[in-house]
């Protein structure tokens, strides 16, 4: 009897004990699953906040480069850039294609007194891309900055590198004093100096194609001051070696074009900001071609460029994002002193002035969306008899053309843009419709004014 009641109590104790284990056992699983559960939801919010703080640091360098880059109301002075770190540079890659109709077949275009050099020329009909531009930028150290601009290009079906822009800036000079030196954009005119996918149309005004070869790009040096006044005063010049167009030939040994140039602008209120300029360009150009590129005119003389521009600036308490209104007009005056050769005929004398101006407006209704339109034209007096009947005889009537637009940006980093224009400045007016597509990705600098 004893012996049942030992067996009874040992039993009774192996279940309590059992319980009491299986209780244990299932609360350590329940705190082992609520120690990964911590774990993971930590690991979780660690990922998260470390993208948060990836975003927030980029999105902070960007700010500050955007920062470094604008200049005020009137941003028109030398880009200074900082880049996304001290001495890392900033890349960016510019994309840019077109789609492109003419009535006319392009292959024969030319402006009767006008021969294109340099790279200007009418948009290539049908389905193509633009340069694609790698943009590279960054502090070289306290007191100077550096920025590089290579175009990659298609050429005869042919891949081709070509170095745009490579210069450095003088950041530390005193008394409002800027000096720029190596490859760069002359700082000539509005348009010039400014990129292609800033422009607001697809191409150039005639103006810049017919003198300046689209954009005068050279080496050199360039020096600007800025008044420390309230009034934005800027006042430049520049020593260029004289190898392209409108230049040619790097006369002078290297040092063979030469420009001033002077602005002035300011904030009228809260919405609206202004600017005015004039430039001179004097160049010397040694058989600088223009025209039929397997057969061209070969020009040597002096050649002086003197130009004008007026912008105006309009949007609400300056809010350009919701609306905005911008009219942009350029005049020139071109004087060449030299002479011609003509494919197959001597030299010939040639002394003879020439103008053109172009005047654009575009309007943002509402946000994404702009519209605008264009006039450009040119003239010129008659080089003389010697020339009748050749690619330099003065034009009948002025060459002109009105181009439309209308485009969609869905960031600043992208633009979609439908144009036509209606040209007759070439052989016989023609009707050209195009579609263009721009798209920007890396680090990519606030546009000057």
């Amino acid at each position: 009897m004893r012996i049942g009641i030992f067996r009874v109590a040992v039993l009774a104790l192996v279940l309590v004990y059992s319980g009491t284990a299986g209780a244990q056992e299932s609360e350590i699983g329940e705190l082992r699953a609520a120690v990964a559960q911590l774990r993971a939801d930590y690991e979780a919010r660690i990922v998260e906040l470390e993208r948060r703080l990836a975003v927030a640091e980029q999105n902070a360098t960007q700010a500050s480069y955007d920062a470094q880059q604008a200049t005020g109301a009137v941003a028109a002075a030398p880009s200074s850039v900082s880049g996304n770190s001290a001495f890392n540079p900033a890349i960016g890659i510019i994309f840019q294609g077109q789609a492109w109709n003419y009535q006319r077949s392009p292959d024969d275009y030319a402006v009767q007194g006008f021969p294109f050099g340099g790279e200007a020329g009418p948009v290539t009909e049908g389905l193509g891309i633009g340069e694609t531009e790698l943009i590279f930028n960054a502090n070289v150290d306290d007191k100077f900055t550096a920025w590089l601009t290579a175009a990659l290009a298609l050429e005869d079906g042919e891949a081709v590198v070509e170095i745009e822009e490579a210069w450095i800036e003088a950041t530390a000079l005193p008394a409002g004093f800027g000096a720029k030196f190596g490859r760069f954009f002359s700082g000539i005119g509005y348009l010039n100096g400014k990129h292609s996918h800033t422009w607001d149309f697809v191409d150039q005004p005639l103006p810049y194609q017919a003198f300046l070869g689209d954009q005068y790009l050279d080496d050199g040096v360039q020096l600007r001051w800025l008044a420390p006044t309230n009034l934005y005063l800027e006042l430049g010049g520049e020593v260029l070696q004289g190898s392209r167009y409108p230049a040619g030939g790097s006369a002078h040994s290297g040092f063979g074009s030469y420009s001033l140039f002077a602005n002035v602008g300011g904030d009228v209120g809260t919405d609206s900001s202004w600017l005015a300029g004039v430039s001179y360009l004097d160049t010397e150009a040694r058989e600088r071609a223009s025209g039929d590129e397997d057969d061209p005119l070969l020009f040597d003389g002096d050649s002086t460029l003197t130009s004008a521009l007026f912008v105006w600036k309009w949007a609400p308490n300056g809010n350009w994002k919701q609306r905005n209104f911008k009219f942009q007009s350029e005049l020139f005056w071109r004087s060449n002193d030299g002479s011609y050769t003509i494919p197959g005929g001597p030299g010939l004398p040639y002394d003879a002035d020439q103008r053109g101006w172009y005047a654009q407006a575009v309007y943002q209704p509402v946000p994404r969306w702009r519209i605008g339109g264009r006039i450009d034209s040119l003239s010129s007096d008659d080089p003389g008899a010697a020339f009748a009947g050749t690619a330099l005889a003065a034009p009948g009537s002025d060459p002109q053309r009105y181009s439309f637009m209308a485009d969609w940006s869905n960031s600043e980093f992208s633009r979609l843009r439908l144009q036509y224009t209606k040209d007759e400045a070439g052989p016989s007016d023609d009707n050209q419709w195009g579609l263009q597509y721009i798209h920007s990705i890396g680090a990519h600098g606030a546009h000057t004014f």
